[in-house]
C-alpha cells in the first residue's frame, strides 16, 4: 500500500504511516503543486494526505484508480467534491477539534491587533516615528462591554466567543441552530444575521464555505456595519465581498478589519496593503507545533484505519 502526500508536513505523519508498513511518497518542492502533477503521483496511490491548495474536482478524482480516502490536512473540505468522491468510493476526511484552539486564538489575536491598533504602532517603533507619550496617540477600542458577534457558532467560532467573554463582551451569535450549551455558558444570544451585524462592535467569521455561505457576507450585508465595528476573518476569504470590504475600509466607514484568509488566496488585493486599518496574517489559524502534529497524526489515522479495513475517525462523506 502506497500514500502520496501533496506537501511536507510534520514527520510524524510519515512515521505512523510508515509503521503500519505503507510506503509513503512526499512531494518535495516548496510550492503548491500543480494539476498535472497532483494526478501524475496521485492516480496510483492507495491514499492522499491533501491541503487546501489542492482541488480534487471530477477530473482529478476520475484519475484516481486506486485511491480509497482523501485525508485532508485542515478543518474545511471545499478544495473536495466530497459528494463525487464518495460516487466513487473515496471516503474523505478531515481534522476537526485539534485545531479549535489554536485558531481561536489567531480570531481573539486579530481583534486585539485591530482594536488597539498594534501593527501601526509596532511600524512606529521599528520606523523610529515615536517622538513620546501623546494623548490622542494610535487611540483604539477598548473590548470590556462591547458585543461580540459570533457568525457560525461551532467549535471554534464558541471557543472564540469564550476567550472575548473574558474581556468582558457581551456574546451574541447567528447560528443554524441553536445552542443551548454554548447560551448558559457565555450566556449568548441567538439573533439573525441582519441583526448581528447591525448591533455587533466586533465580528468574527467562522463558518465553513459552501455554497450557501459563499459571498454570504455580501454589500447589502456589510452596509449594516456600525461606524466603529471591527471584522476579523480565519474562515474562508470568499465568504466576504473582500472588494466592497475595502471600499469600506477606505472611506473609514468601519474602524478595522483583521484576515487571515483572502478571496483569491494565496494571492492578495493589493489595496489591502496600502490600508493601515487592516491588520493582515498569511492563513496560519492553525500554526502552532502542537496543532499541526496532531493534524498531521489524525490525518495518517484516518489513513491506516481506511487501509486496514476500519472506519475513518472524522468522515464528512
Amino acid at each position: 500500500m502506497n500514500v502520496f502526500i501533496t506537501r511536507e508536513i510534520p514527520q510524524i505523519a510519515k512515521q505512523l504511516l510508515e509503521k503500519n508498513n505503507i510506503t509513503v511518497k512526499v512531494f518535495r518542492p516548496k510550492r503548491n503543486i500543480s494539476e498535472s502533477e497532483l494526478i501524475k503521483y496521485s492516480k496510483n496511490a492507495d491514499a492522499i494526505i491533501s491541503l487546501l491548495t489542492e482541488k480534487f474536482d471530477q477530473k482529478t478524482i476520475d484519475q484516481l484508480s486506486k485511491c480509497k480516502i482523501i485525508a485532508n490536512y485542515a478543518v474545511g473540505f471545499n478544495n473536495i467534491d466530497i459528494q463525487y468522491a464518495k460516487s466513487k468510493g473515496i471516503i474523505v476526511t478531515n481534522t476537526p477539534d485539534v485545531l479549535t484552539d489554536a485558531t481561536a486564538e489567531i480570531a481573539v489575536s486579530l481583534v486585539l491587533a485591530c482594536a488597539r491598533r498594534i501593527p501601526e504602532g509596532e511600524r512606529m517603533m521599528r520606523e523610529e516615528k515615536f517622538i513620546g507619550w501623546e494623548p490622542n496617540l494610535l487611540k483604539g477600542i477598548q473590548l470590556t462591554g462591547k458585543t461580540f458577534g459570533i457568525i457560525g457558532a461551532g467549535r471554534i467560532g464558541q471557543a472564540t466567543a469564550k476567550r472575548m467573554k473574558g474581556f468582558g463582551c457581551k456574546i451574541i451569535y447567528y447560528n443554524k441552530s441553536k445552542k443551548v450549551d454554548f447560551e448558559k455558558e457565555v450566556n449568548a444570544q441567538k439573533v439573525s444575521l441582519n441583526s448581528l451585524l447591525k448591533k455587533s462592535d466586533i465580528i468574527s467569521v467562522h463558518v465553513p464555505l459552501n455554497p450557501s455561505t459563499n459571498n454570504l457576507i455580501d454589500n447589502t450585508k456589510l452596509d449594516l456595519l456600525k461606524e466603529n465595528a471591527i471584522i476579523v476573518n480565519t474562515a474562508r476569504g470568499e465568504i466576504i465581498d473582500e472588494k466592497y470590504l475595502i471600499k469600506m475600509l477606505k472611506s473609514k466607514k468601519i474602524f478595522s478589519a483583521g484576515f487571515d484568509v483572502y478571496e483569491n488566496e494565496p494571492k492578495i488585493n493589493k489595496d489591502l496593503l496600502k490600508l493601515n486599518n487592516v491588520v493582515l496574517l498569511p492563513h496560519i489559524g492553525s500554526a502552532t507545533i502542537e496543532t499541526r502534529d496532531e493534524m498531521a497524526k489524525l490525518a495518517a489515522k484516518n489513513i491506516v484505519n481506511v487501509l486496514f479495513g476500519k472506519k475513518p475517525l472524522t468522515p464528512v462523506n
